[in-house]
């Protein structure tokens, strides 16, 4: 294998590993979004931890993270406009990429 093989599998490792990084983060931050809006919904427990994976959920459903958005001001319907969620999740994506970095 040639140097620039090399550079090349080196590269796309990298490449791989800062999607999974990132999809995990986003899931993570999504999550704590979850969490954060069961809350202001009055969910507790169980109920906010089930209400947290919909929210994950939710940002399959398209490219973007605006199907979130949508799902979770729906949801609180009137107790936080999008762009305070967006603004939330903004601060979370923080949260969640420091916990993956603790964890690792």
């Amino acid at each position: 294998m040639t140097t620039f093989d090399e550079r090349e599998n080196a590269f796309e490792n990298k490449f791989a590993h800062d999607a999974e990084m990132q999809f995990r983060a986003e899931a993570r931050r999504n999550k704590l979004l979850g969490l954060w809006a069961a809350e202001m919904m009055g969910l507790t427990g169980k109920e906010a931890g089930d209400y947290a994976l919909t929210v994950v959920k939710a940002d399959f459903t398209e490219p973007g993270h605006e199907d979130v958005v949508r799902k979770v001001a729906a949801d609180l319907d009137g107790k936080a406009d999008a762009a305070e969620i967006r603004m939330k999740m903004a601060e979370l994506l923080k949260v969640a990429k420091a916990q993956l970095l603790d964890e690792a």
